[in-house]
């Protein structure tokens, strides 16, 4: 009867299309409590790492601002459905005004306003776990969940980070910073739920860009093979995924807010599941759905062959639509992909009309959006000295993981197109192409950050090192990179690892332009140039084709160094001869190989050395110079390492970074007074 009144009510269009959308809900309900998660010991501040934050002042309120009021995801949940419009154009408006001071990732989170939103309206982030992919687009969510008022020192030193960080806040579930593990850390969550008899959900926000990650991949799979509960969110602000989405997609994907179309299903399903007839009707319904959705909505196929419940694409601006999906995607009890529209920079016209510049902004002026410009970086450096040699070599490509701005190379981009290969956020992928074009003959560089750069380590290993390919890396934000704090630092010094790999390290920009050349002309093998962010300092010079320089003559005792930090060496050498002691000051202008003849030479029977480099102690090139003099038996009396540490640090700028550290020229002079102690 009830199937019957509801083909009257839709009529049988209508319901052929409601039974198209049906999907056979599976999967056992998860019961049990869960208790407010307790503060892990990790979550607390560590050494290097980000230090209790100040008691914020408290601003005086207007009552006329909903936002002002909202100190907890509660208050979100006690909203009138007619404020939240209002909630999310406030919170456009903070956002441009906080990171217009500060600098930041804007707009990303402007084009996640209303969908995090919707999440809070939803669930409970102290009990259910909220994965971000990458991380970037959380600033929202840590206005919602209690740390509004510390936005003032965001990604600032000791202060707010710029990524989801479970020491800060109950609230961020898992460490983010890199790209397309949100899935996989989803379903460990979510296995971990099941075996432990407990009730909660797990969702995983991922981005467009994200997806194209192989690691993504991995993870869909195995969610959607599982069967267990959990939501990805696909927050789509710029990717085709298919041609086909479209008009029928739309239609189908508004039919789910309906208020009458969840309870039919339910309904349905029941009507059919009292009999054997039944089921193989609801089958043969479920098989015709199937059927048409492959022909005419390929894109949700993708997701639906992994095992998934496809939902979408939806609005990502509608935030009452988008917390009724969530609500119905939440009742599937299943793996479910909700795939989402948003508009990068939403809601500020300088960011929508420009999005890569406003991903990753410094304080800008917030009417005009505009910015002081860029000074000369290492980065500019290094993209015009490749256009340039690029020009009169047609061997020599250039391969970016999604970071062609970022790298220098949207000008060999422009000069070269048909020699350039963005490959998206793959850099595993981007090491084995390279691979197989310096296998042929050409002359591949890959610009890339350092930190990403550990994706690709085992490419690096089987498909570059082991058959001595000369793949050239254009290693950018080596050492410490400021605001974007601890999943960022290029501090790992794991390219000294890999057999065969010649390390350059450029201390000043004429030095990185005639590295590059270096490396890529006379390395036969690997090769990698390691250089910071941002720009050089007052050591303006170039060292030749020495591997080891020294840079200022003394006796009294030596520091040994490389890189920009060579500038923290002389500085401190300086105040040291001021006060009567003479330093010797050696710059490594390869880190791998050392030399070794070369190095002990340049050290001069140095009975008191200190090693400055901004990488952790676990395999730094203190480490290795101090087995190798100890081995040659020309060993210093006294040796201090001055490094990073044990642990990656905490945000902050470069230079208060290096003096917590005692890396600035302050704590190298202290350290050099202590070895001659």
């Amino acid at each position: 009867m009830y199937i019957q009144n509801t083909l009257n009510i839709y009529g049988e269009r209508a319901i052929l299309e409601q039974i198209v959308r049906a999907e056979r809900c599976t999967g056992a309900a998860h019961r049990g409590a869960l208790s407010r998660p307790a503060r892990h010991p990790l979550w607390e501040p560590r050494d290097n790492r980000v230090p209790a934050m100040p008691e914020p002042e408290r601003k005086a309120r207007n009552p006329s601002v909903i936002l002002e009021d909202i100190h907890s995801p509660q208050d979100v949940k006690a909203l009138p459905n007619d404020q939240l419009p209002q909630l999310c154009r406030e919170l456009r408006q903070f956002l441009v005004d906080s990171v217009s001071q500060t600098g930041g990732h804007l707009a990303s989170n402007l084009g996640a306003v209303e969908l995090t939103v919707a999440i809070h309206r939803c669930f409970d982030t102290e009990r259910d776990r909220l994965v971000f992919d990458v991380g970037h687009q959380c600033y929202v969510h840590k206005a919602l969940t209690g740390r509004q008022e510390l936005f003032g020192s965001l990604r600032q030193f000791q202060g707010l980070s710029g990524f989801p960080k479970p020491y800060e806040s109950v609230h961020d579930a898992f460490v983010a910073g890199h790209a397309s593990n949100s899935v996989s850390v989803a379903l460990g969550m979510a296995r971990a739920r099941t075996l432990q008899n407990q009730s909660y959900s797990v969702l995983a926000l991922i981005g467009d860009g994200a997806l194209g990650g192989g690691l993504s991949f991995e993870g869909l799979n195995d969610a959607g093979a599982s069967g267990e509960p959990l939501i990805v969110i696909l927050n789509d602000n710029g990717m085709s995924i298919d041609a086909n989405v479209g008009g029928i997609s739309r239609h189908l994907a508004q039919m789910w807010t309906k208020a009458g179309y969840y309870e039919f299903k339910k309904k349905y399903r029941q009507a059919l599941d009292g009999s054997k007839a039944g089921q193989k009707l609801y089958e043969l319904s479920h098989d015709v759905k199937t059927a048409l959705k492959k022909s005419l909505l390929p894109v949700s196929t993708v997701f639906e062959d992994m095992g998934f419940t496809y939902m979408g694409p939806v609005d990502g601006h509608d935030v009452r639509g988008l917390t009724d999906m969530l609500r119905a995607a939440k009742e599937l009890n299943r793996p479910v992909l909700l795939h989402v529209h948003t508009k990068k920079g939403k809601g500020y016209a300088p960011a929508e009309q420009e999005p890569e510049k406003f991903h990753g902004v410094s304080p800008f002026e917030p009417v005009t959006g505009k910015s002081a410009p860029p000074s000369p970086s290492f980065s500019s450096v290094f993209g015009s000295e490749l256009v340039s040699l690029a020009s009169s070599d047609q061997r020599i490509c250039a391969i970016t993981a999604a970071m062609a701005d970022g790298t220098g190379l949207t000008g060999f981009a422009k000069n070269h197109p048909r020699r350039f290969f963005d490959v998206g956020i793959a850099e595993g992928h981007a090491v084995a192409m390279a691979a197989g074009m310096a296998k042929q003959g050409l002359l591949p560089v890959f610009a890339v950050y350092d930190s990403f750069l550990q994706r690709g380590y085992d490419m690096l290993v089987q498909d570059v090192s082991l058959d001595d390919l000369h793949v050239v890396l254009a290693v950018d934000r080596t050492g410490l990179v400021g605001a974007d704090g601890e999943t960022h630092h290029g501090c790992i010094d794991y390219l000294s690892q890999i057999p065969g790999m010649t390390v350059f390290c450029p201390s000043s920009f004429s030095e990185l332009r005639h590295m590059l050349r270096a490396a890529l002309y006379d390395c036969k093998g690997p090769a990698a140039i390691r250089y910071p962010r941002g720009g050089e300092g007052a050591y303006r010079e170039d060292c030749g084709d020495a591997a080891v320089s020294v840079l200022r003559q003394g006796t009294d005792a030596c520091i040994v160094t490389y890189g920009v930090l060579v500038n923290q060496a002389l500085e401190a050498a300086q105040r040291l001869a001021n006060e009567g002691i003479a330093v010797r000051v050696v710059k490594l202008n390869r880190v791998t190989p050392l030399e070794w003849d070369a190095v002990c030479g340049a050290l001069g029977g140095a009975s008191r050395l200190v090693v400055l480099e901004d990488q952790l102690r676990q395999g730094c090139v203190g480490q290795r110079l101090a087995a190798a003099l100890l081995e040659r038996s020309a060993a210093p009396e006294r040796l201090r390492l001055l490094n990073a540490g044990e642990r990656l640090p905490a945000q902050g700028s470069v230079q208060q970074l290096y003096h917590a550290l005692g890396l600035d020229a302050a704590g190298v002079t202290a350290a050099v007074r202590e070895v001659l102690a």
